[in-house]
Order: C-alpha cells, then structure tokens, then sequence
C-alpha cells in the first residue's frame, strides 16, 4: 500500500472511530446553579498570543465563536441572580498539518475568567481563573494530527466548545457563589440586552469592562 493510500485509510478509520462517541460532558444536563443567570458575556481577543506553529485566524472569529458557545452552554440557566462573565484570550494553537506518528501538534487555548455578581456590583474572583483547554483526542485523529484532517474553523469549534465546558464546571465547582439570596429580585436582562450585546459586543465590553474592572481585574474607578 502506499504512503498516501495509508494515510487516507487511517484517517478514514480514526475518524470513523471517533464519530461513534459521544462526549458525554458536552450534551449532559444543567447542573444545579442556586441563582445563576448570564448577563453580559464579554471576550476580548485583542492580544491574543500565536503560538509556534499556529494556523492565523482573525481576532472577531475568535471572540464570536468563544461568545456563542458560552451563550449556548450557559444560559441554559434561568435562576433569579445576574451574573457577567468577562473572558480574556492570551494564548491560542490552531495546529498545522504534522508529519504522521513523528509530530502531530494538537491545537490549545489559554484563557482568563472573572465572574461579576450584578447585584453586588463586585467581582466574585480577585484573581482571575486561568484555564488551558486542548482539542483533546476525541477531537482530533492521535495519529495524524488535527492539522490534517480539520479545518481551522472546526479545530477553533473544538477548542471553544471545551473552554465552555470548563467555564461550566468552574461555576459549578463554586456553585455556592450563587446561593439564593434573601428577598432577590430578578433584574431584567431579556434577548434585547442579548441582542444588543451582540451588536455592539466592542462598545459593550470596552464601557462594562472599564467601568466594572471585569477584564483587566483592576479595581474600579471610585
């Protein structure tokens, strides 16, 4: 068999063998978050780090991608508190294609979290959690490498799908952040902040940012 009948062969096989797992931490159920509910989500980009090797993808993308996934994972929760979370990308790996089996480099994101209770007005965490996140191997084919075999576009999918995962199991890690509180109001934060958010995701993380110190984990200006 040739070496290029013998990559395409192996591809085929891994992937195949990937597809037939499910991950069950992406598709499980919402856990039990006392009073969480998003407010804003923020990520910021601006000064993202490429590390050896790395595929280019552009700095919207990646925030785009980051925000919709921990949209899709996180507001699954309607407790009555209100709670932002400001997201900060410093370092990313969007693997090239590799040699087989000699050098497969795996795609990675390094990133910072600050949680904000909206009724406090202050930050849950005084020093922000850093999380590293990889396409892991049911994400990527071990023996080629996902340079090969995935597009840019799907290997940042992978990572932000992760990232949102482990943004989730922090939380829950410290649900007790969100015990219901005495006399909560629900503070109204509906599809038109979302929306908006949305729309204006650079004025809204600049202003929210600056004001609340969510980002650069500075204390706010008194």
């Amino acid at each position: 068999m040739s070496s290029s009948a013998f990559l395409r062969c192996a591809a085929f096989v891994a992937v195949a063998a990937l597809a037939a797992c499910a991950d069950s931490t992406a598709t499980r159920a919402p856990a039990d978050l006392g009073d969480f509910r998003l407010g804003h989500n923020i990520v910021i980009a601006d000064n993202v780090q490429e590390g050896p090797f790395s595929r280019d993808l552009d700095i919207d993308r990646i925030e785009a991608a980051m925000q919709a996934e921990v949209d899709a994972r996180l507001r699954r929760y309607d407790g009555d508190g209100l709670y932002h979370l400001g997201i900060y990308v410093g370092a990313m790996v969007l693997a090239q294609p590799g040699v087989p089996v000699l050098f497969a480099p795996r795609s990675n994101m390094v990133f910072e979290v600050f949680a904000f209770d909206n009724a406090t007005q202050s930050r849950l965490n005084e020093e922000p959690m850093r999380i590293i996140v990889s396409e892991g191997l049911d994400n990527s084919v071990p023996i080629l490498g996902s340079g090969l075999t995935r597009t840019p576009e799907e290997q940042l999918a992978n990572l932000v799908e992760n990232a949102a995962i482990q943004i989730e199991d922090w939380l829950i890690e410290n649900r007790a952040w969100f015990a219901p509180k005495p006399g909560q109001t629900r503070v109204p934060f509906g599809e038109a902040e979302v929306e908006a958010q949305g729309e204006t995701a650079r004025e809204a993380a600049e202003a929210f940012g600056a004001e609340t110190g969510l980002l650069t984990g500075q204390t706010p200006p008194g």
